[in-house]
């Protein structure tokens, strides 16, 4: 049965507002190609745009650039960071963007509202010193010798490769085959890029997809079980290791590298993977691909990482900056 036709773009100025939201969130995920977190994070913000909406008697068809600046207000009013806020009015912004290219508004009331910005941010990193704690101690960790060597597996690809953690818990086995020198990741918005691999990350990754592939056949052989298409099965409905379970266990690796689990994050890794690059003379356009980076605006933060360390350089160092 096929579904039924779009109405014509007055009759979405009746729907209820939800309708609107909805609409948009089925586009942003099928046309847009937007990563699913994005498509969550659209969620998240308009719902609580929704609720003050409702609370407030408006509607999405009529409100006006006023109601919006009210809403963001009220959001300062709750003490709500600056990024928080930023981010709110881009998805209302892309919302009525959505709306007024459909036809459903003539305008888009949150066009012209300058946003509250964002304060200055530079990321947080590991040495390359600490970074070899992190990998040490992670083929130290687990209940039995297979938990050892997945983790160890986890940690090398992570920061051999400066793959988001979404990507590296939903790898699929395939791409692990036949001892590459690159892996393929699917990245943001479906799009893929081409990752080169450490000589230790291939160590880990064949180390532990012998023991994984022997545990597959195990299940398949005892309880009939299909084997697994992902790199790191597990039961939760998703088939791979959740994200929730993999911070867990990076907490748990870093305590037992003597680190402080406050400043070891997955993106933490991350950082380290491209300012190690950097500091060693990768070009940025290069650290651009690797890590999947749409602009490169994004990618040059790191570049003040890097000054910050070059300056240190120079001050502990250079003869004219002794007693500076």
């Amino acid at each position: 049965m096929s579904p039924a036709p779009e109405p014509p773009p007055a009759a979405a100025q009746s729907w209820p507002d939800h309708r609107w939201v909805e609409t948009f969130l089925e586009s942003q995920a099928a046309e847009a190609g937007a990563a699913r977190n994005t498509v969550l994070s659209y969620g998240r913000d308009l719902a609580d745009f929704l609720s003050f909406a409702g609370h407030s008697g408006l509607r999405l068809a009529t409100l006006t650039r006023d109601d919006v600046e009210a809403y963001l207000v009220r959001c300062t009013a709750e003490g709500l960071a600056k990024s928080t806020r930023a981010r709110r009015l881009a998805s209302i912004r892309q919302l009525f963007r959505f709306a007024y290219e459909e036809g459903w508004r003539a305008d888009n009331p949150a066009l012209r509202i300058r946003g509250p910005g964002t304060s200055t941010w530079l990321p947080k990193t590991l040495s390359v010193s600490e970074v070899g704690q992190l990998l040490e101690a992670a083929g130290r960790t687990g209940r039995g010798e297979a938990d050892r060597i997945r983790n160890r597996c986890l940690m090398e690809l992570l920061y051999a490769t400066g793959m988001r953690v979404s990507e590296l818990v939903s790898l699929p086995v395939a791409a692990a085959r036949g001892d590459p020198a690159m892996l393929l990741i699917r990245g943001k918005g479906s799009k893929e890029r081409m990752v080169p691999l450490s000589p230790p990350a291939r160590a880990a990754l064949s180390a532990w997809l012998a023991l994984r592939d022997a545990a597959e056949e195990a299940a398949r052989v005892k309880l009939r079980q299909p084997p697994s298409r992902f790199l790191f099965p597990s039961r939760a409905k998703e088939g791979f290791m959740p994200r929730q379970v993999f911070n867990v266990l990076l907490r748990t690796i870093t305590l037992a590298a003597g680190l402080d689990p406050a400043r070891v994050t997955p993106h933490v890794l991350r950082h380290a993977f491209a300012t190690h690059l950097l500091q060693g003379g990768a070009d940025l356009r290069a650290i651009q691909m690797l890590l999947g980076h749409a602009d490169l605006s994004t990618t040059e933060i790191y570049t003040h990482v890097v000054d910050d360390h070059l300056r240190e350089l120079v001050l502990r160092h250079h003869p004219l900056a002794r007693g500076a």
